[in-house]
């Protein structure tokens, strides 16, 4: 499967092990939990230190993405077509799978360790005065935060790169996260689901108010949100904005087919003077929810095109046909097939199984592992009665994990009764080789919970593969 972001190996490379040992010794929300609401975020910091590093994003044509789930899909594919036209293209993403680098990509190609660390040695000097200034006023933890800092890398590594187009996905939420101080030529909100209560709010009104806080006076709005609730809630904030709204449902529709392992999708944007219609469109990425995305990419395009961008049917369809994403229903063919997930809440979660049923039905061992601030006893009810074993983990590198113990508790509640096997397996490396070392022939084996267990299984799965351990490859 083509990946609209290659990952390139790292070398082992002390300069860049320096530049890594200070981003991480920034506050990083990404280990921490977000507070969100409270007063360390603020997005005039953000201001400030773009301001110091001279306005990277001045002029620059951004595509700002927010949204429940889908963000990552949908950015990977509006880059996608866009390089396929033409554009020279990046993309910021969050959070990375396996390295850093990955987060600042240039049509496809993630940065290089080398340019890594001259962003890193860029930010330092200023990062370091802002630091000073925090202290002097009394309050030393008011620096820039490792969030701020890699928003303010990525604009600048598509400045050096003279890109034609950004795409800026939302870390979290919208209204207050980092890349909310651009200034977009068109704005997008994927989906309003149930993720982060704590920080955005218990309803889905209440987040889609969130997710709308990237509005800017002006600038349209392509919505993908079904639920009529946070729907209202975005058309409004557009209407107080003066933006024009494009809607999932109204301005463009979509249907979706599986056939053998190939996806399709029909598009219709029924946008007054603006109509266009594209039938059997390739997805590189499965599932009726990378449809919608890829939906959503599409009436992005069209927006867009009238706006002025030169973008052919022929990029339309080369563009989807090889945006995909690491971890996003990356399906590994071979026995056992291998499917690698990020889903990490409940709609991600019900996404995810519905593609499984796109597959041949064969035994299914799924190997989980979640993070403590998601709604873990809803992720779980949605996979655990889908699958004949459970394989229990708690994923290593980052300290948000539920520990395996209390996660096995769990899945024990949901399953029941039920015939499904439970098993505990104390680390990622431990869970995939008790279930490669007992697949039956056709099995399917399905890594999800978490971004972070993801990133801890793929090279696993990647050394597998290379040793001919998954057979077919």
């Amino acid at each position: 499967m083509t990946q609209s972001v290659s990952i390139r190996a790292v070398p082992d490379d002390p300069r860049r092990t320096a530049a890594l040992d200070w981003l991480m010794a920034r506050i990083n929300y990404e280990r921490t939990g977000v507070p969100y609401q409270a007063r360390q975020l603020k997005l005039d910091r953000m201001r400030q230190l773009l301001t110091r590093l001279g306005q990277p994003d001045a002029g620059m044509k951004i595509v700002h993405v927010a949204g429940t789930k889908g963000k990552g899909s949908t950015s990977a594919m509006i880059a996608a077509v866009l390089t396929a036209a033409g554009y020279r293209t990046g993309v910021f993403s969050s959070p990375h799978l396996e390295q850093i680098e990955e987060r600042f990509a240039v049509d496809g190609q993630s940065c290089t360790s080398d340019e890594l660390v001259a962003l890193v040695n860029r930010m330092i000097p200023v990062v370091r005065a802002m630091d000073e200034e925090a202290t002097a006023d009394g309050d030393p933890t008011a620096g820039p935060t490792y969030f701020e800092i890699t928003t303010a890398m990525a604009l600048v590594h598509f400045v050096e790169y003279q890109v034609d187009a950004a795409v800026l996905e939302v870390g979290l939420g919208g209204r207050l996260d980092s890349t909310n101080v651009c200034l977009p030529v068109v704005s997008i909100i994927t989906s309003i689901s149930f993720d982060h209560m704590r920080q955005l709010g218990n309803t889905l009104a209440s987040i889609a108010g969130e997710k709308a806080g990237i509005v800017k006076p002006g600038v349209p709005v392509v919505c993908g949100v079904t639920d009529m609730e946070p729907q209202a809630v975005i058309a409004q904030t557009a209407r107080d904005h003066g933006c024009r709204l494009i809607q999932l449902g109204r301005d463009f529709t979509f249907e979706y087919r599986a056939k053998s392992r190939i996806a399709e999708l029909d598009f219709h944007y029924m946008v007054a003077t603006q109509e266009h219609h594209l039938n059997s469109l390739t997805l590189a990425m499965p599932g009726r929810h990378q449809a919608a995305n890829a939906a959503i990419a599409l009436a992005t395009i069209c927006e867009l095109r009238h706006q002025g961008w030169c973008i052919s049917n022929d990029a339309i369809r080369s563009g989807l046909s090889r945006a995909a994403l690491p971890g996003r229903v990356e399906i590994t063919s071979g026995d056992p097939t291998i499917v690698l997930d990020t889903a990490h809440n409940p709609a991600s979660a019900r996404a995810l199984v519905e593609t499984l049923d796109e597959l041949p039905r064969s035994r299914r061992t799924l190997i989980l592992s979640i993070s403590h601030d998601k709604d873990v006893p809803a992720v779980v009810s949605e996979l655990a009665t889908h699958f004949d074993r459970i394989v229990v983990t708690e994923y290593q590198e980052n300290p948000r994990a539920v520990p395996a113990v209390e996660l096995l508790k769990t899945v024990a509640e949901a399953v029941g009764r039920r015939p499904i096997d439970v098993v505990l397996r104390a680390t990622p490396h431990k869970a995939w080789q008790l279930a490669i070392d007992s697949a039956a022939p056709g099995e399917c084996i399905c890594i999800a919970g978490s971004f972070y267990l993801a990133a801890e299984m793929r090279p696993l799965i990647q050394a597998a593969v290379a040793s001919e351990l998954v057979a077919g490859r």
